[in-house]
């Protein structure tokens, strides 16, 4: 009951003022019943000793009241109060993005924790976490490339397949063109506003049949725009150069040879941008950056309705009418 009259509102505010009527009325009532008296002249008055008083003289105020009562209710209706409800009608328009990942062995290094790919794997997932309104696809690249996730609003799904991705996967190397191509032909047809590919690497284009900057020519044509991300410390790094019969690896150090003149064009031909990760807080950075750029689209439309409340307090105020109207006329009623 509390919280309907807390979502009540009163158009006609300043009517309020007329309550200020019946403080007048109630000094009038009193003043009247204290000059108001009837003479009757008796014998004696023997006969009414022990008579106590009735109950009517004890209810003979309750007219006044009940007007009182009446009157505050219709100043209630005249103010008119109302309910009003709200709601939004929300379209969201979110983006299409596709997440090319380097599994390259070199991926492997150890100048990330534990290494380049289980660090960039975390830092991906916590960024589809933070795009819940947009569809995304997966794409891995090393000597080869092949989507392991089309566009998907279940980022559960996507988040699982990244729990499974390794190296060797695909045939070794980097071809950083096929990788960037078949992200585009992911999201190419896609309808969305804005269509998106991240790639990440950590070395120079060594493999594939489509160069880089001709795949980034592709992304153009087709409005997608390509954030690329350089994996690898400056310097040298710890790298996997052999494995032993029981798949682990000998780790020596060698530099860190990442194309970032490629990358850059990349970035600069399609309207993203190349950034440089050395270590796995810079990565996280990185995503953060590329989360606040690609905002996905809101439109919100909002919508009021009012409903008027004043029948109930005009039924109440008729009901005391009427019952004073009874009262005075029955059980109070004067004698001229």
């Amino acid at each position: 009951m509390f919280d309907f009259f807390n979502d009540i509102t009163f158009a006609n505010k300043e009517l309020w003022w007329l309550l200020l009527v019946i403080p007048p009325i109630i000094v009038w009532y009193v003043l009247k019943n204290k000059t108001y008296t009837a003479e009757l002249k008796v014998s004696s008055i023997s006969g009414f000793e022990g008579i106590g008083t009735s109950f009517k003289q004890y209810m003979r105020h309750s007219l006044i009241v009940l007007r009182l009562m009446a009157i505050a209710l219709l100043i209630v209706v005249l103010a008119r109060p109302q309910s009003r409800s709200s709601w939004k009608d929300v379209k969201t328009e979110g983006i299409d993005i596709v997440m090319a990942l380097d599994i390259s062995s070199s991926m492997l290094a150890k100048d990330f924790k534990p290494d380049r790919l289980e660090a960039a794997k975390k830092v991906a997932q916590e960024f589809i976490d933070s795009r819940p309104n947009d569809r995304i696809a997966l794409v891995i690249f090393s000597g080869e490339s092949f989507t392991q996730c089309p566009l998907t609003s279940d980022h559960a799904v996507i988040k699982n397949l990244f729990e499974g991705i390794h190296t060797g996967m695909v045939a070794d190397g980097t071809a950083i063109g096929n990788g960037l191509a078949t992200a585009v032909a992911r999201v190419k047809d896609s309808k969305a506003k804005s269509k998106v590919v991240i790639l990440l690497t950590d070395g120079v284009n060594n493999q594939g049949s489509i160069a880089p900057l001709t795949a980034a020519e592709i992304a153009k044509t087709f409005g997608v725009r390509v954030y690329t991300v350089g994996v690898g410390t400056i310097g040298k790094a710890l790298f996997p150069i052999s494995m032993y019969p029981n798949g682990q690896y000998e780790y020596g150090y060698m530099d860190v040879t990442i194309d970032e003149k490629s990358l850059t064009e990349i970035a600069n031909l399609t309207g993203g941008k190349y950034f440089r990760a050395t270590d796995n807080e810079k990565l996280r950075e990185i995503y953060k950056e590329i989360d606040r750029q690609e905002k996905t689209i809101f439109e919100e439309k909002n919508f009021t309705n009012k409903a008027e409340h004043f029948l109930p307090f005009a039924i109440a105020a008729a009901i005391l009418l009427l019952l004073e109207f009874l009262l005075r006329n029955t059980l109070f009623k004067s004698i001229p």
